[in-house]
């Protein structure tokens, strides 16, 4: 029995807290938003404070097994593709180390030749020394390869369905392992089983046709997982499409509006459960959103191997077909620096220091680290809980 058997039966599943939730997206006029969203602020400060906790994607791969409408990485565009060894991993590593950051998510395309649990497990034990908080978002696996990176030192996980609606999901995913639909449903089970303490849910908003129907059925995955899988905590993401190799065009429209409405109906409906805000949406929007009910943040984000250093740049190429494909560096201008190619173009630029600034003068704390292995007793001491606001 997994969420797939849950998710069939959702048409006529009525459980609390659901159908508060279900309320909760109602249309609203502009004054009952606002007085939601004082509730929204209000109810996050009971549970967490003023902190917001920052973290930084660190993108290992962009070669990709799958065809995926809306990604950047989809294996048939023609992009610069790399993936980096483990020194180049240290290096972006120590980069955002440097920065103030103790979170970090790694991130990579799925293409099992390239990012395999090996590879993810050399990657893990070369950084855990300096970066306590590790969490990866990379090609569902199996509960055995996903165990080895918890005794690792690996903690989080994140994977999103992407879309809920097995008829949308069918027609944007067209080639690769990830068209398997229950493979993917299933993960954040297999990875609780794996022993992952904090496991991150979400959906691409865009792709499907109605965004109450998928909001509503992640809800109904997240109360499924904390009534079955309850020993994990869980976080909740709701990225937004952004511009992207391929040239992908949302579905349907996801307005700012909506977004403030879908994270007080999460945050009214799961008052302890994290709710995550990424740099695809904008520094004013970003600003805004802050205090109503957003408990984390990325900050200075590239979305690209190699993106923070510039490392890896002597590997790049191209793939067609399956098949490396060498760089001709006449086609390049004089002068011209080739790059990876991002998975999406990110709309908050800021430097993590500047979006820390921005939270302090907001009246919240930014906090760079949350988790140290000593708690459990297997790991040195890495430093203070968190790191002042750089100037």
């Amino acid at each position: 029995m997994s969420f797939v058997h849950t998710l069939e039966s959702l048409p006529t599943t009525d459980s609390a807290p659901l159908i508060g939730f279900r309320r909760l997206l109602s249309p609203i006029g502009q004054d009952a938003l606002e007085k939601r969203a004082r509730q929204s602020a209000e109810l996050t400060r009971q549970h967490y404070g003023r902190t917001i906790r920052l973290f930084a994607p660190l993108y290992l791969s962009n070669e990709c097994v799958n065809n995926c409408s809306y990604c950047g990485f989809s294996r048939d565009n023609p992009i610069l593709r790399v993936t980096l060894n483990v020194d180049q991993v240290v290096t972006e590593a120590q980069h955002l180390a440097s920065l103030g950051f103790r979170s970090i998510l790694l991130v990579a395309g799925e293409h099992p030749r390239f990012v395999s649990d090996g590879y993810l497990l050399e990657v893990i034990n070369a950084i855990k020394d300096f970066i306590p908080s590790i969490a990866i978002e990379v090609a569902p696996m199996e509960t055995m390869e996903y165990q080895s990176m918890v005794n690792a030192g690996c903690e989080g996980l994140a994977v999103y369905q992407e879309t809920y609606d097995r008829d949308t999901y069918a027609k944007l995913h067209t080639a690769g392992p990830k068209k398997d639909f229950n493979w993917r449903l299933e993960c954040p089970e297999r990875a609780y089983k794996a022993g992952f303490r904090r496991i991150g849910l979400g959906a691409l908003f865009g792709l499907h046709a109605d965004w109450r129907i998928e909001a509503e059925r992640l809800a109904s995955h997240l109360a499924y997982l904390r009534k079955k899988c309850w020993k994990a905590t869980y976080t909740i993401s709701f990225p937004r499409i952004r511009p992207a190799a391929g040239d992908f065009q949302p579905l349907s429209e996801f307005t700012d509006a909506d977004f403030l409405q879908l994270v007080c109906a999460f945050r009214l409906s799961f008052p302890d459960v994290g709710i995550v805000l990424s740099t695809r949406e904008s520094e004013s929007f970003r600003d805004g959103i802050a205090h109503l009910g957003i408990t984390s943040m990325s900050a200075g984000s590239h979305t690209e191997p190699g993106g923070y250093t510039g490392t890896g740049e002597d590997s790049l190429h191209l793939t067609i077909k399956g098949k490396r494909i060498e760089l001709n560096e006449s086609e390049f201008s004089a002068g011209q620096k080739p790059c990876a190619t991002e998975q999406f173009g990110i709309a908050d630029k800021r430097t993590p220091g500047e979006v820390a600034s921005s939270l302090a003068s907001n009246g919240l704390e930014p906090v760079w680290k949350d988790w140290d292995g000593v708690i459990l007793g297997n790991s040195p001491v890495t430093g203070p809980q968190s790191v002042p606001v750089h100037p």
